[in-house]
Parts: C-alpha cells; sequence; structure tokens
C-alpha cells in the first residue's frame, strides 16, 4: 500500500494522463502537463516508486476473450478465525475468474465478483469453490447489464 503523499498539480496531471491512455507518448504527457520530458519522465518513476502507479496493464474485453457474463458471489461463513481466512483467501487467489473479492460489513462476509462465459462456467466454479473451503452460504446475482465499469481512480480526494 502506497504511503499517504503529497502529490503537486503536475503529479495530478500526469496520473490522469496515464489513467486515459498508460501508452501515451511521454512527450505528450509532459505537454498536457505543461513540463518538459525529462522532469515528466522523474515524476512518473518516482510515482511508480512509491507505489502510486502499481503497475501498467493492458485492459481487455470481457466479451472478446469469452468472459462477457458477470457473477457477484456474497458469501456467508460461519468461521471467523485466520486459519479459516487464510485458507479462503488462498481458495480465491487460485481461481483466475475472481475478479475482486473483499471481506465486507454487514450482512454477507465477502462479496466475490467474478468474470466468466456462461452459467455452466459459474457452476463449475460453484463446484470448485465448495470443494476447497467450507461455506454457510452462498448468493450468486448476474448482472443484466453493465451501467458502469472503470478502472479509473478520483483525483480529486488527494491531500
Amino acid at each position: 500500500m502506497a504511503a499517504k503523499l503529497s502529490l503537486d498539480s503536475f503529479d495530478r496531471k500526469i496520473l490522469d494522463c496515464l489513467q486515459d491512455d498508460v501508452d501515451m507518448p511521454l512527450a505528450e504527457v509532459a505537454r498536457r502537463v505543461g513540463l518538459s520530458t525529462t522532469p515528466c519522465w522523474r515524476r512518473i518513476n518516482r510515482l511508480q516508486e512509491q507505489g502510486i502507479i502499481r503497475a501498467r496493464v493492458a485492459l481487455l474485453d470481457r466479451k472478446a476473450v469469452n468472459a462477457g457474463v458477470t457473477v457477484f458471489v456474497a458469501v456467508r461463513t460461519a468461521q471467523h478465525n485466520a486459519q479459516w481466512l487464510a485458507r479462503f483467501a488462498r481458495a480465491i487467489a487460485s481461481f483466475p475468474e475472481v475478479m475482486d473479492c473483499y471481506r465486507m460489513s454487514g450482512e454477507i462476509d465477502y462479496l466475490i465478483r467474478l468474470a466468466l462465459p456462461d452459467i455452466e462456467a459459474y457452476d463449475a466454479f460453484y463446484k470448485r469453490l465448495i470443494a476447497k473451503i467450507e461455506l454457510s452460504d452462498v448468493t450468486s446475482m448476474f448482472a443484466m447489464e453493465e451501467i458502469k465499469s472503470t478502472t479509473r481512480l478520483p483525483l480529486n480526494y488527494l491531500p
């Protein structure tokens, strides 16, 4: 996790540009933020070293790779101990179709987001999941329509 750092307006503009297109040429990023290329490059490297830029990735089209169905899985467990949590985390990490997994407050314990081709793939995931870890309740919800999905983080909360 990145330490809480103070970023100036140049850093914010750089992050904004890179969230739009990480492959944007350095000269274009520098032009947009109002710096020459060398100071801009140094700032990008510093942002990476500080862990603010975690990775540079390609975002794939889910339908093009036959993973167009989004399933949310709400999990409840009767076990709330470190050993079970470690086993659960290992099990979840082993499934490539798991896009996100969160420990929740409220009525459910964990919320998982999956990317799958169809209901049959979900059934296979479910069977593999319950074979690896004991659960009290599993509720699945299939997304009917994607209203908004983004990888862009809001930068207006930066100190």
